[in-house]
């Protein structure tokens, strides 16, 4: 269940049993694991690996999936780009675009996105959508 306060949204990782093997020495880390959403800030944490950014460098979000196992679960760089997975199941996560990129969590490069495999994806897109709305002013139409 979704950890709820005023100033503070926390949505837990979808676990699949199945691929426990992969990411079971992750959960083993102490502490919640899962995104955290704030006023100001997003803080994911996958056993030691973090990333912390401020909401104005969010620049979008989208629900991406379903997945091919072995490419979506574990700490994992995309072999396309340079977004980073932390992946917990197959089904579905939300991918998180920032602008300008991330510090490097693994891998060689900074990362331009981040998909995390959330229980409620929808949730967190909505979350995410409703935060940042004030970074993200639209351009008024041309005519």
């Amino acid at each position: 269940m979704d950890r709820q306060t005023p100033h503070t949204r926390f949505f837990p990782y979808r676990y699949d049993r199945r691929l426990a093997p992969m990411w079971l020495p992750f959960r083993a880390w102490p502490g919640p694991q899962g995104v955290e959403l704030t006023d100001d800030r997003l803080a994911a944490r996958y056993g030691p690996l973090r990333v912390t950014v401020p909401l104005s460098q969010i620049q979008g979000a989208h629900i991406t999936g379903p997945y091919r196992w072995w490419t979506a679960v574990g700490a994992r760089l995309s072999l396309v780009d340079d977004g980073l997975t932390f992946g917990t199941n197959a089904t579905s996560g939300v991918c998180i675009h920032f602008n300008p990129r991330i510090r490097r969590v693994i891998g060689l490069r900074d990362h331009s996105a981040l998909t995390v495999t959330v229980a409620n994806t929808e949730g967190l897109l909505t979350a995410l959508e409703e935060l940042t709305a004030g970074y993200h002013k639209r351009l008024p139409d041309e005519g």
